[in-house]
């Protein structure tokens, strides 16, 4: 089986470790952290080193995943990304087994699809993103790089989500609209109209 790094050592890479887990195609070789921490282990496995240490790491691990979350700003994630990329990293792609997929869909490399999310034919989704527990991605669907579809969203039939936003927990789109790059919609927002670039949603 091959190892695979994660990159962060907060709540998001616990959740992440269990789909890691769950998904049974790599065996976590440890995390790493941004900066130098007390802890030495998390859920068990092992923090081998800092951001400063990734491309020493190369030599030894092909596999990594991002995984620190992103709420309000994508940019530590962009940049991780960049850095992983230019390191020659292999970014896969994370499936829940819990999660159903539709196998007429199109999955970006290091985006990761947590535990009970449904994605529906001819959607489409970029790279470096997460799509987050519960989440509904309806038909035709077309969401950016590095985006966050936030817990128990639900994105109906061709919606088209811009890239580096941040779609809320619980939130609904009608279908056919558009939001537009960086953009973030707050949680339970329910999004009827287009939202133009760099817009901020709040409930």
């Amino acid at each position: 089986m091959d190892e695979i790094i994660l990159i962060g050592v907060g709540g998001h890479a616990k959740s992440c470790i269990e789909v890691v887990e769950l998904n049974g195609s790599y065996k976590i070789a440890g995390l790493i952290s941004q900066n130098k921490i007390k802890e030495n282990k998390l859920l068990g496995y092992p923090i081998i080193g800092t951001d400063e240490d990734l491309p020493d790491l190369r030599k030894k691990f092909k596999f990594a995943l991002i995984a620190i979350g992103q709420i309000k700003s994508p940019e530590v994630r962009i940049r991780l990304y960049e850095m992983l990329i230019d390191l020659e990293f292999t970014l896969p792609v994370i499936i829940s087994p819990n999660s159903y997929v539709s196998s007429h869909s199109k999955i970006g490399f290091g985006t990761i699809i947590m535990n009970d999310v449904i994605i529906n034919a001819n959607s489409e989704i970029g790279n470096n993103c997460i799509v987050n527990n519960k989440v509904l991605i309806e038909h035709d669907t077309d969401i950016g790089d590095h985006c966050h579809i936030s817990t128990g969203a639900i994105l109906n039939g061709n919606v088209f989500i811009g890239k580096e936003s941040f779609i809320g927990s619980g939130v609904i789109t009608k279908e056919s609209i558009k939001i537009g790059n960086r953009c973030v919609i707050g949680a339970g927002s329910v999004i009827k109209t287009n939202i133009k670039s760099n817009q901020i949603i709040k409930t």
